[in-house]
């Protein structure tokens, strides 16, 4: 991996940033890590992929990797796949939070009876960002029992990364519509869209230009790998620049099949400018997150 750090630190100085700050990377509790990396070495039908894990390493070894990048903040990105698993899954990223300062302390939610409740401890213990899987998941953003939910993180301006979108395969729940309706009952919502919203990029365009708080983080897309089976259009590149302000940077670290340098390269290549790219890479989660 020399060559990606070193390719992460010209990318970084060339553009005179102090470091990066990622939205959208992944430490879970070791066995659940351990269930999503076969899940990918199967090539699962939510991906049915070849997906090697570049960064297959034990938890202190990727936190090496991630700050040798320079990589100044960064996320415990971690959700529920059934009932009963986020309560103790916000303990566990509660606790790697409280070791782990440049790691800005993440949450998740399920549509459960209990879920209004443990959001609220969550945000009371200092959550700063929240993460939710409708893919995964399976389920409605709009479920009754997410209403006190989506209500509290909106009240408290805490942000939402959402996999809503229906990259690489489509669910149940994707799509603008359904989150769409979240945002109509819920305009002040800090959501923002993962991976773009892949493949639906420009209706989840359309959804930022209409709700000023809504985001989109660059996960996974622009790269070699996602352009091959969901390309970004061309022709939506004039809104994406437009947008410059309300895009993040995402990985997927360390759950991605290609160099940490790819992604931003990947950005790079789309000739947005370098004012745009400080802005993604560092300056809007800066501003977003008080950091």
């Amino acid at each position: 991996m020399g060559d990606d750090h070193d390719d992460v630190v010209r990318f970084r100085q060339r553009l005179g940033l102090p470091g990066l700050i990622d939205v959208h990377t992944h430490f879970m509790p070791e066995r659940v890590l351990r269930k999503v990396w076969a899940y990918f070495d199967s090539a699962g039908p939510l991906t049915g992929l070849e997906w090697p894990i570049a960064y297959r390493h034990e938890e202190a070894e990727r936190l090496a990797v991630l700050r040798s990048f320079g990589v100044l903040r960064f996320t415990s990105m971690l959700y529920p796949h059934k009932p009963g698993m986020a309560a103790w899954l916000n303990d566990w990223a509660a606790d790697f939070a409280a070791r782990t300062p440049d790691c800005l302390h993440t949450a998740t939610f399920f549509p459960e009876p209990d879920a209004g409740r443990y959001v609220r401890e969550a945000v009371e213990a200092g959550a700063r960002v929240f993460k939710a899987h409708l893919q995964v998941g399976a389920y409605d953003p709009n479920d009754p029992l997410l209403d006190p939910v989506w209500g509290l993180l909106a009240e408290a301006g805490i942000p939402v990364v959402t996999h809503c979108g229906s990259g690489p395969a489509p669910g149940k729940h994707t799509g603008p519509g359904p989150i769409g309706r979240v945002l109509a009952r819920h305009p002040r919502l800090p959501l923002i869209v993962a991976h773009m919203g892949m493949p639906e990029y420009a209706e989840f365009l359309t959804l930022a230009e209409a709700y000023p708080e809504v985001r989109l983080d660059t996960t996974m897309a622009f790269t070699d790998f996602v352009e091959e089976f969901s390309p970004f259009p061309t022709a939506e590149l004039g809104r994406l620049a437009a947008l410059g302000d309300r895009v993040l940077l995402g990985t997927d670290f360390p759950n991605i099949p290609y160099p940490y340098a790819h992604q931003l390269h990947a950005l790079e290549r789309l000739d947005l400018g370098d004012d745009w790219l400080r802005a993604v890479c560092h300056d809007n989660a800066k501003a977003l997150f008080g950091v």
